[in-house]
């Protein structure tokens, strides 16, 4: 077979569990880091590539488009060179729940992955704030950037969430397919189209979201930028509310809710739920 089935993806994607909440403190912090950072490089790389049409309502669609395009690289290498991905991680509950690995280890790998990658995500936005590419295209990559950490903490809760679900629910069938092919083709392939779609679709992914509004809130205290984002229509009470707080309570938090949502029920609770559960038996007396 080229690629392992369904239910054989179910049972790697339980073993792959168990594995991840065995890894050292030092190995899980190193890989989070490295996945947290991977992201930020797909996230400023698809607003680098898009920019100029993201700026325009005639355009968004194409500059969303050509962004999923790009994004998927970044969890290709996660899955390829290796990384561990809060979210993709949110699939360990099928470990917890086939009664491999405790509680504990699942809320041990959660935080910590979920920790190395916020360091990992911010570094990489300080990095291209101190960098001036923000300045790239007269500011607009610093407005444009901007301006999508604003739309984002302008969220309501609820909507958060739902984007937030409906993410990671592609983003875990993207790993899960990516579990079941053999080879690196077949894996970025995999990887693609669902990435690909999520980000064309503008929905939210917690990771991410830990470059984007970073970098949005970083790129708030250049000057040239903020008078870039002002005069192609940014609010100023959108720009005012952009900060730290708003950060963690208007997005952060609803979508990392939605994400568990989306990988632990929606992809590994459904699969398991549908390969792992004991049938009942059919066999009836004879008359």
């Amino acid at each position: 077979m080229s690629a392992l089935s369904p239910s054989e993806i179910c049972t790697a994607t339980v073993e792959a569990g168990v594995r991840k909440a065995g890894y050292s403190l030092r190995t899980t912090g190193i890989l989070a880091f490295l996945a947290g950072a991977f992201i930020a490089f797909a996230s400023e790389g698809s607003n680098m590539a898009a920019f100029n049409l993201l700026a325009r309502p005639e355009t968004y669609g194409l500059g969303k488009a050509l962004a999923g395009a790009i994004f998927g690289t970044g969890l290709m290498l996660v899955v390829v060179a290796g990384g561990e991905l809060f979210t993709g991680n949110t699939m360990m509950v099928g470990a917890w729940a086939a009664r491999r690995i405790s509680l504990r280890s699942l809320l041990r790998n959660w935080l910590l992955v979920y920790a190395g990658n916020f360091v990992g995500s911010v570094f990489i936005a300080w990095l291209m704030a101190t960098s001036g590419l923000f300045a790239s295209g007269d500011q607009m990559l610093g407005a444009v950037t901007l301006k999508i950490a604003a739309t984002k903490t302008s969220l309501s809760f609820g909507s958060a969430v739902g984007l937030g679900l409906m993410c990671n629910w592609l983003v875990c069938l993207a790993v899960w397919m990516a579990t079941g092919a053999k080879d690196i083709t077949g894996k970025l392939l995999a990887i693609f189209f669902p990435i690909w779609l999520f980000i064309t679709s503008g929905f939210e992914h917690s990771v991410a979201n830990m470059y984007y509004i970073p970098a949005g809130i970083f790129a708030k205290q250049q000057p040239a930028v903020l008078q870039a984002a002002l005069a192609h229509g940014l609010p100023l009470a959108k720009v005012e509310a952009l900060n730290w707080t708003t950060f963690f309570t208007r997005n952060l938090l609803p979508v990392t809710l939605g994400n568990i949502l989306g990988g632990a029920l929606f992809v590994m609770g459904a699969y398991q739920l549908a390969f792992t559960r004991k049938s009942e038996s059919s066999t009836q007396e004879a008359p």
